[in-house]
């Protein structure tokens, strides 16, 4: 593990735990696999399948956030990551492996003390590549007045109405 990079995760995290060695881990991997650096941009892009502790790594490491518009979550809860390199089009889904039954505060040292490959399955990925992010227009809300972008906002009796205070129509199922 390099010890200065592992060192800016748990600063940034706030502390270390086997979490956060999941997404360190699952960074280095898709960094080696796909040829990535840190994102300036959106050059690379994770959707994640969790919103635990190592998602953390992955932004220390890859650059990935969700203000950037290149981190996005797939809540599925499961320890998955999917990984786009937009430049060469290349992607990979990293899912992590079975571990073997441990006390819980063994779990960090196993995961620390195994390669990459070792822990995830190389598989691919289950969907396309997510557009670049849109910046869009914001408009008041014509109920509470609060501004509001235009894709979160629906029309209801011809008013613009944030979601807070739009009344879903519920007859289908």
């Amino acid at each position: 593990m390099k010890q200065e990079l592992w060192e800016k995760c748990t600063a940034f995290h706030g502390h270390a735990c086997g979490g956060l060695t999941i997404g360190y881990q699952a960074a280095v991997y898709a960094a080696e696999l796909l040829g990535l650096d840190f994102s300036a941009d959106e050059e690379v892009v994770c959707v994640t399948e969790n919103d635990a502790c190592g998602v953390d790594a992955i932004q220390v490491i890859l650059g990935c956030s969700v203000g950037k518009g290149n981190l996005l979550f797939r809540l599925r809860g499961k320890q998955a990551f999917s990984f786009f390199n937009r430049k060469t089009q290349k992607s990979v889904r990293l899912v992590l492996k079975p571990m073997p039954e441990m006390p819980r505060e063994d779990r960090m040292g196993y995961l620390q003390s195994k390669e990459p490959s070792e822990l995830f399955e190389v598989k691919e990925v289950l969907f396309t590549l997510p557009e670049k992010a849109r910046i869009f227009e914001s408009y008041a809300c014509e109920c509470c007045g609060e501004m509001t972008a235009e894709n979160a906002m629906r029309l209801e009796n011809g008013k613009r109405l944030c979601l807070d205070c739009f009344v879903p129509y519920q007859r289908f199922f």
